[in-house]
């Protein structure tokens, strides 16, 4: 819940939080779209932890599911927030 709340807000420690929480599944299903949106947008502010986790979860996705986790990156990059 606050992981949520703090990436929402554009706060790359909540969003590499709630990315590396999709990536493993914990308290929530395994999401590797929303994982990658999530800390694509922590290390798009430089946060190198979300970089690192990125790679790992990039590594378990097809093409097409990281040109649809990019696409939902950009748009949540441009909502008044962030």
């Amino acid at each position: 819940k606050w992981f949520r709340k703090a990436a929402e807000q554009g706060d790359a420690d909540g969003q590499t939080g709630l990315g590396f929480t999709y990536a493993t599944g914990a308290g929530i299903p395994v999401n590797n779209v929303k994982a990658y949106m999530w800390l694509s947008l922590a290390k798009a502010q430089g946060h190198e932890t979300a970089a690192d986790n990125l790679d790992i979860v990039k590594k378990r996705m097809t093409p097409a599911d990281i040109s649809k986790a990019q696409a939902l990156a950009s748009e949540m990059w441009e909502k008044p927030n962030n």
